[in-house]
């Protein structure tokens, strides 16, 4: 399973030229679902994402709270385009989990995330459909997240994954 997540002032989803959700501030969620995933990856993901520190505290510390310290709202967004693989200039989707499965186990992500939080705080896109997701990043901060994590099958369970580390290296503008 991989997530995008995304700090944001606002994001909104237009399904057919109608606004079927939006959220002001809070973080917007880009889940790509795999063949492999299972309900241990879920939980796992729903965890990091709930408790992700993107947020600054009342001091102006940045780094120091969620979204559930504060308060703020979740746009997820199913996206199997996470799952590619290029074939030279081709995306391959292969790695996706299929359609029916995997909107069952969207949904329960999405029920576990109502369930763990707030479930009024948390919104989401229509599965399947084209969509226009408008995203208004703050920041910006982008964070990929992976589960399981790369490298996890490691025998050094404190190993870091470069290309996790890098993402974030990346993503905050550090060389």
């Amino acid at each position: 399973m991989k997530a995008v997540v995304q700090r944001v002032t606002r994001a909104s989803v237009t399904v057919g030229g109608e606004q079927i959700s939006a959220i002001g501030r809070g973080i917007c969620v880009l889940l790509g679902i795999s063949l492999e995933d299972t309900q241990k990856d879920l939980e796992h993901m729903v965890r990091k994402i709930l408790n992700l520190r993107v947020f600054e505290d009342e001091s102006g510390k940045h780094w120091s709270k969620s979204v559930m310290d504060k308060q703020y709202e979740v746009l997820c967004i199913s996206q199997f385009t996470l799952q590619c693989v290029l074939k030279g200039n081709k995306p391959d989707f292969h790695l996706a989990m299929p359609t029916e499965q995997a909107e069952s186990f969207y949904n329960s992500f999405l029920e576990q995330l109502r369930k763990t939080y707030s479930p009024e705080l948390i919104k989401d896109g229509k599965f399947g459909a084209y969509m226009q997701v408008h995203i208004q990043n703050d920041g910006p901060v982008t964070i990929e997240l992976e589960s399981p994590a790369p490298g996890a099958a490691t025998s050094d369970p404190k190993q870091v994954s470069l290309d996790s580390v890098g993402v974030c290296l990346l993503a905050f503008g550090f060389d």
